[in-house]
């Protein structure tokens, strides 16, 4: 998907959303509001049927999470989306038989008003990914798809947009991501990637949907 459209399709959901007064946070938490903080929702994640790459959003406690935020999306190309002879930089500690063989992109946080505020990336043992190297990734972004999962029309549309129009942005927290845990292997060794090293955020950039649109002419 070109930016153009991706911006377009990201304008329609969040649009259609408003329009039909269902907030993204409604679309994808229990419809009678029920939220238990760190859950996956929904439950197994939403996988789309083709491509198998997948999302899921839950929600921090208050304190674990910054003031304007309500959740985030956690974003997942899956193993098979890769090259063949592609090498995981770190492996879950369970290595084949983990649960899940997927590879995180990013996180996406959302405000309370269901519009996204910004990008994160995050250390390995955050999501037990297989871990691949930021040019692996970059080069397979084109390839994330979740139109097709089980979940919401509008939110698997606007999740899916949102990574192609934030491409260029997501391809440089993947490469910082690569700098700050060389720096956490210098300091901890193996240990960097895990829950020892003491660091979960590896780095994060604010979204102006607004300024983006723009910058593309599409205003």
């Amino acid at each position: 998907m070109k930016p153009d459209r991706a911006a377009q399709t990201v304008i329609e959901t969040i649009t259609a959303m408003a329009a039909e007064g269902r907030p993204l946070m409604k679309r994808v938490l229990p419809d009678d509001g029920t939220v238990h903080f760190w859950q996956h929702y929904p439950k197994k994640d939403a996988r789309d049927r083709d491509s198998r790459s997948r999302w899921y959003y839950h929600v921090h406690a208050a304190g674990d999470r910054d003031a304007d935020e309500h959740g985030h999306f956690h974003l997942f190309l899956h193993r098979t989306q890769l090259p063949e002879g592609a090498v995981p930089t770190v492996m879950p500690p369970e290595g084949e038989d983990a649960k899940a063989h997927v590879t995180h992109i990013a996180g996406l946080s959302i405000n309370y008003q269901g519009i996204p505020r910004a990008w994160f990336v995050t250390n390995r043992f955050i999501t037990n990914e297989f871990l691949y190297p930021s040019d692996v990734m970059i080069a397979h972004l084109p390839d994330y798809m979740v139109d097709n999962t089980q979940e919401d029309s509008l939110v698997n549309r606007f999740v899916t947009a949102m990574v192609a129009l934030y491409r260029d942005e997501i391809a440089e927290l993947l490469r910082i991501r690569d700098l700050r845990q060389a720096e956490l292997v210098a300091e901890h060794g193996a240990a960097a990637y895990e829950k020892e090293s003491g660091v979960d955020l590896l780095a994060s950039i604010p979204i102006d949907l607004d300024a983006k649109i723009e910058s593309l002419g599409l205003d």
